[in-house]
Order: structure tokens, then C-alpha cells, then sequence
């Protein structure tokens, strides 16, 4: 990610339903979704996602070290377009972070909050279970998450049945 990002990341990210299961539901706006960008910036750990036919901007993620879980990597930050959802962008997204992050640790978490169904719901499907929920500190202020844990080995599994 870079500072030059910034319009095609709002523009990808500027329909409300992009942010309806988010905790910060009004990301839509220039002036809430510069405060995402600049904390974004700040991790130096984001990545942007790149449509290769059009070179458009589509999202990003990121990796982070969550308090809960200081010996692992946990993935997130994560907004997508919604042009994009139900197919298979989410999934190779992921794939390319997972591997990565597995080539250094055993267990990926994912902090998702209570009512955005449709995140849990993509985790689940990359193998992850919901472990626990807890009142975390992620992104500015204390707040409920639920808690999912996707190890090594059941990541394998779920790449080994996408190869098919």
C-alpha cells in the first residue's frame, strides 16, 4: 500500500454496503475512510488487491499481531468490493496471505465482529473455527470479537480439496 492509493481504495470501498458488516459502518465517507487509509498506512503492513484485467484497485487486508494471540499472525482490515463478493477473489486473496503467513507460524486468527455474518461466514470456508469471543482492542477502542482460529493443518486440508 501506498499513499497514492488512496482514491482507487475509497472508490472501491465508497458503496455503504461494502461496510453494512463492519464496525465502522460509515466507512463509505471521505472523511472516516481517511482515518482507515492513514491507520493502514501506518501498520506498513497492508496489502491492496489489483483487478489484473483492468489494473483497478479492489480492497485490501492486512496482517497484525492481536493482543489476544501474540505468537501467531492474525489477518484483517479486510474490505473487498462488492463487485466482487461470491466468486473467487476472496478466496485467492486469501490463499496468497494464508500460504505466506504458514510458512512462519501454525495458527492464522481472524477477529470478526458478531454481526457480519457474511466474514464469518468466508473464514469458515478457509477452514477457520470460531474459537472464542472477546472484548479486544484491534482498532482504536475495546469492542466485542469473535475469534476464529485456522490452523496449519486445516488449511491443508481446505487447499488440498481446492486443487480438485
Amino acid at each position: 500500500m501506498k499513499a497514492g492509493d488512496f482514491d482507487g481504495l475509497f472508490t472501491a470501498g465508497s458503496d455503504p454496503a461494502v461496510w453494512a458488516g463492519h464496525p465502522a459502518k460509515e466507512r463509505y465517507k471521505p472523511e472516516i475512510f481517511r482515518q482507515y487509509f492513514d491507520a493502514q498506512m501506518a501498520s506498513k503492513s497492508t496489502l491492496v488487491f489489483i483487478e489484473r484485467e483492468t489494473g483497478k484497485l479492489i480492497g485490501c487486508s492486512r496482517y497484525y499481531v492481536a493482543p489476544d494471540q501474540p505468537q501467531a499472525v492474525a489477518i484483517g482490515f479486510t474490505f473487498l468490493n462488492n463487485a466482487y463478493w461470491g466468486g473467487t477473489t476472496n478466496f485467492e486473496i486469501k490463499r496468497l496471505m494464508l500460504d505466506h503467513a504458514f510458512e512462519s507460524v501454525d495458527d492464522v486468527w481472524f477477529h470478526i465482529d458478531p454481526t457480519n455474518i457474511r466474514s464469518q461466514k468466508a473464514t469458515a470456508k478457509l477452514g477457520a473455527v470460531h474459537a472464542y469471543d472477546a472484548v479486544l482492542d484491534i482498532s482504536g477502542s475495546p469492542v466485542n470479537w469473535m475469534c476464529f482460529r485456522l490452523t496449519r493443518h486445516a488449511w491443508a486440508n481446505v487447499r488440498s480439496a481446492h486443487r480438485r
